[in-house]
């Protein structure tokens, strides 16, 4: 499996999330790009964190894949970077225990990720946000608009 990911192309993921008020309304958007093919998707939560939305839109995000990908997700959230990057395994290795002898928060969330990436060969990539990058511009637009068409 893992040698016919690497003769796939890559799929690009752009991902944000927004909250009005930390926990209040929130939303996410995120991107996909595959060859020529573009995919916006968003949506929202009526009562969340900032934290949540950054890790649903790159969820939302790699549930939309089909099958086993290279993946190259951009993102201006450092939560979800390290996380994936550096946190995550020190957190499983302590069943889920945090540096501060806490249970993980949005431990939830960090094991639906940590589900859905081991399927993929993943490229975690920090921007700066806000920083007129046109994609996570455009995320940081989605998530916004959900935020207005939420639903309680």
């Amino acid at each position: 499996m893992k040698k016919d990911i690497e003769k796939t192309e890559v799929v690009e993921v752009f991902a944000d999330g927004a909250c009005r008020g930390n926990p209040g309304p929130g939303g996410y958007g995120a991107i996909l790009k595959y060859g020529k093919k573009t995919k916006e998707i968003s949506g929202c939560d009526p009562l969340t964190t900032n934290n949540r939305m950054e890790m649903m839109a790159v969820i939302k995000a790699l549930e939309q894949l089909k099958r086993p990908c290279r993946v190259r997700i951009v993102t201006d959230s450092n939560y979800v970077v390290k996380g994936m990057t550096e946190w995550l395994p020190v957190w499983v290795r302590r069943n889920w225990i945090n540096s501060q002898k806490k249970p993980v928060s949005n431990r939830d969330l960090w094991e639906k990720l940590l589900t859905l990436s081991r399927r993929h060969r993943i490229e975690w990539n920090w921007i700066k946000g806000h920083a007129g990058h046109p994609e996570n511009e455009r995320c940081d637009q989605l998530a916004k608009e959900a935020i207005v068409h939420c639903k309680k």
